[in-house]
């Protein structure tokens, strides 16, 4: 594990990751996501239809839903159970013609597709709307083994963690399993870093390395998006 932290990939991984917890810092989002419905229902009819803005209105239905739960997992099943539910998975050069694109929760919906960005992405953004605080939640990428228990093959995967407290075993959220299982229940998972608005964590570390502003970055690209789409981060 360590000698492919040090490869090429890694190393721009973490170059990335570091651009966007500064950029997270910047941009303020440490509170509850705030979504003004009638502005993103309206862009989504515009864009993608009257039945994909039929899936948005449910999406605000669901979110109110989950901001009444009464405990914190009850929110994350809620929102998981929707994601599964409307989203398929598909991968960016599928469904946009690039390797990598970081969609929206308005594309995502819209389009009713979208890789392991994209619903960890939408989780995110449905669960600070939910009410659940950024420290608790952190974006994490792995390296996925696919095969098996005893297969070498890996491949870099993103899931959405939920840490009730800053060391506690996290939640898992995965575009690839619809159940929410502790981490101690996904030995296919290896992290590698994590992150959220208020830093940028190595591997397992339960300590937040120190964050950098740095040149654009495809979640400064999403970031405005979102923001053009009508949800704000207050």
């Amino acid at each position: 594990m360590l000698m492919r932290l040090f490869q090429p990939r890694y190393i721009r991984l973490l170059v990335l990751l570091l651009a966007v917890a500064g950029l997270l810092m910047s941009h303020g989002l440490f509170s509850r996501a705030s979504i003004d419905f009638d502005r993103f229902h309206r862009q989504m009819e515009s864009r993608f239809g009257a039945q994909r803005a039929n899936v948005s209105r449910s999406w605000e239905a669901m979110l109110r839903q989950a901001a009444q739960a009464e405990t914190e997992r009850q929110k994350l099943e809620i929102v998981n159970q929707f994601v599964h539910q409307h989203i398929r998975y598909r991968t960016d050069q599928r469904l946009y013609g690039v390797e990598d694109y970081w969609a929206s929760p308005l594309e995502t919906l819209g389009h009713g597709m979208g890789d392991c960005e994209d619903y960890a992405i939408l989780q995110y953004v449905s669960l600070r709307q939910a009410g659940i605080s950024d420290d608790r939640l952190r974006l994490i990428y792995v390296n996925a083994r696919m095969g098996g228990p005893r297969s070498s093959i890996t491949q870099a995967h993103m899931v959405l963690g939920y840490y009730a407290t800053p060391t506690s075993e996290p939640l898992i959220l995965d575009s690839l399993i619809a159940n929410i299982h502790p981490a101690s229940q996904r030995p296919d998972l290896s992290p590698v870093f994590s992150f959220n608005s208020e830093g940028l964590w190595a591997g397992g570390a339960t300590s937040p390395a120190a964050s950098a502003t740095a040149r654009l970055s495809r979640w400064r690209n999403v970031l405005e998006r979102i923001q053009q789409e009508g949800v704000s981060f207050q």
